[in-house]
């Protein structure tokens, strides 16, 4: 078999560059088209590790740009955790901070309770979504309230589709979203789990997991 004829350095660099080019070109006639600009309905779901660091990472994005935002944490209220100690010491003045759940319901072991707790975060939500002052508010954990039944599916549906300000972004964590949540969404990303090592019995830790 001949071996491969040698590339001339000068016309693998023009070839590149005219395929980039032509690369750019295609991508600056789809990026014409997007004018647009609305408040989002985002969803971060699946299996794998992320959704919540995700919807944080958008926080912080927020806050970097001098945009209000908001945090309600429907389960991890209970937990001292990296990003609130971050955001209630530093910049409070840009984001409110609201620790409502009390834990996993295999840790409270208390239904009425859970449910109570739900509906607090639930409430307080809706009122940080109406403030139009508020550009983002995430809502950590939802799903797992919602896949519990804690709270009606259909009144956060309804109240996303119908009363969310035009240009507020509402981001919504947590494994096992509804159809009826990722319907009505425009943003969807289902984290993908691969490896964890929490199977090789490493415990969660500081920075990675909280």
């Amino acid at each position: 078999m001949a071996a491969p004829k040698p590339t001339d350095p000068a016309e693998d660099a023009a070839r590149h560059a005219s395929k980039m080019a032509k690369k750019k070109a295609a991508r600056d006639k789809i990026m014409a088209t997007k004018e647009g600009e609305k408040g989002l309905i985002i969803v971060h779901t699946g299996a794998g590790k992320g959704k919540s660091s995700s919807g944080f990472g958008m926080i912080l994005r927020c806050i970097a740009h001098e945009m209000p935002s908001a945090v309600v944490q429907f389960i991890k209220g209970a937990w001292d955790t990296g990003e609130r100690r971050l955001i209630e010491a530093h910049f409070g003045d840009l984001c409110q901070f609201f620790a409502m759940g009390e834990g996993f319901t295999w840790e409270t072991q208390d239904k009425e309770r859970d449910i109570a707790a739900a509906r607090r975060g639930w409430e307080k939500a809706k009122e940080l979504i109406r403030n139009e002052r508020n550009r983002m508010v995430l809502l950590d954990e939802i799903n797992i309230a919602l896949r519990y039944d804690y709270l009606p599916i259909e009144e956060v549906v309804a109240f996303l589709r119908d009363e969310k300000p035009a240009m507020t972004h509402v981001v919504l964590t947590g494994r096992n979203a509804k159809e009826e949540l990722i319907d009505i969404a425009d943003l969807v990303t289902e984290m993908t789990l691969v490896k964890h090592p929490f199977r090789s019995g490493i415990k969660g830790q500081k920075g990675v997991e909280f």
